[in-house]
């Protein structure tokens, strides 16, 4: 026999080409998400993570976006909210569930420092807004800003939504990575959080990119994953039956 026929492992050969087939496997929405929780073996409640691999437009610098998703099934973390508010509008906060609620009497605690900035989210009235420019230097980046939607008249929806929101944003790459709930809730809580999601993707699609469809020329692929564990390749067509009936469902 030819040596070099010798070193030719033939079930090797198979193996390859079995591993390729695996890789390219993409499952429907619901099968991902088993897969998902049947591969979390960590000792702590894993969050359930969406990465979403959008076009080589989308790294165009002038094509934005960010966004908040109210998932409905909440995400496992609670945000602790800053509104700064009077009279009615403060009150309205305080219903909502925000946790720190003030008027000029708040800004002059926070520029004493008697008031910790241990918040993770701020939102404001108009009225209160000239009175915040003093203590920018200290909200940083939690400075409200009419443009992210965090100066509002609609303090309480803007208070509720935050408490059961899901921030996402591109980066560098185009890609977008968001933790959409925790693997030990119900596939099905998750399977509507996840649809809630690529809804407000969706929503959020750059009016420069051509509209072609609601996914071609903005998203390639998406993948769910635990914190720990491996990524699984998800169907956009699932993807869109979960937007779809998010929409219909809970949007009015």
């Amino acid at each position: 026999m030819n040596v070099e026929e010798e070193m030719v492992s033939f079930p090797t050969l198979i193996n390859v080409k079995s591993d390729e087939k695996k890789k390219k496997a993409v499952y429907d929405l619901k099968e991902a998400i088993r897969l998902v929780k049947a591969n979390a073996k960590k000792r702590f409640d894993e969050t359930l993570e969406a990465h979403v691999v959008l076009t080589p437009d989308m790294r165009r610098s002038d094509l934005k976006l960010e966004g908040t998703v109210a998932v409905p099934h909440g995400f496992g973390k609670v945000y602790r909210i800053a509104v700064f508010a009077e009279g009615a509008a403060a009150d309205e906060a305080r219903e909502a569930g925000a946790d720190v609620v003030g008027g000029l009497e708040l800004v002059e605690n926070i520029k004493s420092g008697n008031v910790k900035i241990d918040f993770d989210k701020c939102f404001s009235t108009h009225a209160m807004m000239p009175n915040l420019r003093q203590i920018a230097k200290y909200l940083r980046q939690l400075m409200p800003d009419t443009k992210k939607g965090t100066v509002t008249k609609d303090i309480t929806k803007a208070v509720k939504e935050a408490k059961r929101g899901v921030p996402f944003k591109k980066d560098k790459t185009a890609i977008v990575h968001v933790g959409i709930g925790k693997v030990s809730f119900q596939e099905e809580a998750l399977c509507e959080n996840i649809g809630a999601f690529v809804h407000e993707l969706l929503r959020q699609k750059p009016a420069g990119l051509k509209k072609s469809s609601k996914y071609a020329g903005y998203v390639n692929t998406v993948h769910l994953c635990s914190t720990m564990g491996p990524s699984f390749p998800v169907t956009i067509q699932s993807l869109s039956i979960a937007a779809d009936r998010h929409a219909r469902k809970y949007v009015q």
